[in-house]
């Protein structure tokens, strides 16, 4: 045998080698890619989840901005509740001490004693 017949030998059993490597990649590469059990359904499934995800966080963010106007619209009735609050309490306060002469020099004016 010679040098050139033992390349070709080798060249040969390479190439089958190569060849078989390429028909377990193709096998592997197709149950990969199947849409049932591969990873081409994974992504399927985790392209509907986005999807799903996307929504629930859409109708959280309207669900928390309807949230906070309405907490904001009770905020300010509550301000302006106190406010109202404060003034009643003032004008409470200062008739308690507002002075009670006048009412006293009326009646003695029209001969009403005091008891």
């Amino acid at each position: 045998m010679t040098v050139e017949n033992l390349m070709q030998a080798l060249l040969l059993a390479a190439c089958l080698g190569l060849g078989g490597f390429c028909l377990a990649l193709t096998r592997r590469l197709r149950k990969l890619n199947d849409l049932e059990t591969g990873l081409g359904g994974a992504i399927a499934i985790m392209a509907a989840e986005v999807d799903r995800l996307e929504r629930a966080i859409r109708q959280a963010r309207d669900e928390a901005t309807a949230a906070s106007q309405g907490l904001a619209e009770e905020i300010e009735t509550a301000r302006r509740e106190r406010a109202i609050w404060d003034l009643r309490q003032r004008i409470g306060a200062a008739a308690a001490e507002a002075p009670r002469t006048e009412g006293r020099r009326l009646r003695k004016r029209a001969g009403v004693a005091d008891g």
